[in-house]
């Protein structure tokens, strides 16, 4: 008898069945990509955010995210299979076929379009699609496995979710949310590159060029560090000169800032210490989140009172104080 997605002999229940296409989608890695949505939206709206919108956009995102990464899994599943960490997965272990995994993201892919397009607008819905596009595309098909500057160039895609966010809120993009997506794609090689050092050798067991295989710990440890370096003053440029963001969201960002770039500076010096790149690594997510939570406090209306509150009381102040000639 033919077996389908719902009689699979590697499934005993229809639980076992939710559970494996719930794995397709790598949930781990999506609540970060919503918290960066979140923040775009937050901001654009001045933090004057429609709830059913923020829902909707949320599960849109959900849904495009999810459709990404089914299809790197279909993609992947001959790497996934020769390495232990990932044999595992639904596609390699036979618990799911490609065909019907494919099907799964393509219906995921299609209702995040029409939820954004018919809740926000048709920008919102075209940069969802070509967030998934980037990802599959550019990076699990054409970089991934032919430049260790794959990580570079398609992590383009998870700087995306801001983008989609600020469009569902404005319908339209502006320069400060180029400087929000620029944040996430400069942020994306440390944090991605501190991984790698810790699992390079799974990635060299099916040559894949990620940096660390190609050029060694020390000189991606460099890289670490430089990248850092620029990113934390452009998290700054949302502060001056653009004003997109206040005070409360400058002084998070350089204390934030601070410990990242502690962080890779001592990964940096000491390269071959797994402690340290799995220390950078974790911080990284941490980094992003806070960073993104930040901006969503700076844009609360209350946030913005107080603040302007303080600092007209300052200036009334600063102006009672005698000039002594």
């Amino acid at each position: 008898m033919q077996t389908s997605i719902w009689t699979s002999r590697q499934h005993d229940s229809a639980w076992e069945v939710v559970r494996s296409y719930w794995q397709l989608t790598k949930p781990r890695i999506i609540p970060l990509l919503l918290i960066e949505t979140a923040a775009g939206m937050w901001i654009a709206a001045q933090g004057h955010v429609n709830p059913l919108l923020l829902i909707v956009t949320l599960l849109s995102g959900t849904l495009a995210a999810a459709s990404a990464q089914t299809i790197n899994c279909i993609y992947d599943r001959d790497i996934d299979y020769d390495m232990e960490r990932t044999r595992s997965r639904p596609i390699p272990s036979g618990r799911i076929q490609s065909k019907d995994a494919l099907i799964f993201a393509l219906i995921m892919a299609a209702m995040s379009f029409a939820l954004l397009a018919g809740f926000a607008n048709l920008l919102s819905a075209g940069l969802a699609m070509l967030g998934i596009a980037v990802y599959v595309g550019v990076y699990t098909v054409w970089l991934k496995r032919s430049s260790p500057q794959n990580i570079v160039i398609g992590g383009a895609a998870g700087a995306i979710p801001p983008l989609v966010g600020w469009a569902a809120v404005t319908g339209e993009l502006t320069l400060a949310a180029w400087v929000f997506f620029a944040i996430v794609f400069v942020w994306t090689p440390p944090h991605f590159w501190a991984l790698a050092m810790l699992i390079q050798d799974d990635y060299a067991k099916v040559n894949i060029p990620m940096l660390p295989v190609v050029v060694g710990n020390e000189a991606t440890a460099k890289q670490v560090w430089l990248y850092t370096v620029g990113l934390v003053p452009l998290t700054l440029v949302l502060v001056y000169p653009l004003g997109a963001c206040g005070v409360v969201y400058g002084l998070g960002a350089i204390a934030l800032g601070y410990i990242f770039l502690k962080k890779a500076w001592q990964l940096r010096n000491s390269y071959d210490n797994k402690d340290l790149a799995r220390g950078t690594f974790k911080y990284s997510i941490f980094y992003m989140m806070l960073l993104c939570a930040v901006m969503v406090i700076d844009a609360l209306p209350i946030t913005r009172m107080g603040t302007g509150a303080i600092a007209h009381s300052l200036q009334h102040i600063w102006q009672a104080i005698p000039i002594v000639v």
